[in-house]
């Protein structure tokens, strides 16, 4: 996951309640690592735009879920703990950082 997020133009990781959380420098998290205790289960938990919480838990419920505390602000969790398709991953992580990246780094990336 850490490969992934660092891939993006202008991100850094951080630590968010003991855990990797990834951010645009100067800027919100977008995605944070979670193996919370409530479930145990290895977690991402990504930035969604409106609309997306929604199709994805009703789409595959056993793979995304709402998260506690973020989920009431549009946030989705995504299981780790089953197979993952590293292309979604990365596609997932790259619209979370498209939602909170400005504009000169989307087009940085768009430029590659």
């Amino acid at each position: 996951m850490r490969e992934v997020c660092l891939a993006l133009p202008g991100v850094e990781e951080r630590l968010n309640h003991g855990m990797p959380a990834f951010g645009v420098v100067g800027r919100a998290a977008f995605a944070n690592l979670h193996d919370h205790p409530r479930d145990g289960r290895p977690a991402l938990w990504f930035k969604g735009a409106p609309g997306v919480q929604a199709e994805l838990v009703e789409q595959e419920p056993d793979r995304f879920f709402v998260p506690p505390y973020v989920g009431p602000r549009g946030w989705v969790g995504m299981r780790l703990d089953v197979d993952l398709d590293w292309d979604e991953v990365a596609g997932v992580a790259e619209e979370a950082w498209r939602l909170t990246a400005p504009v000169r780094l989307v087009r940085e990336l768009e430029g590659r």
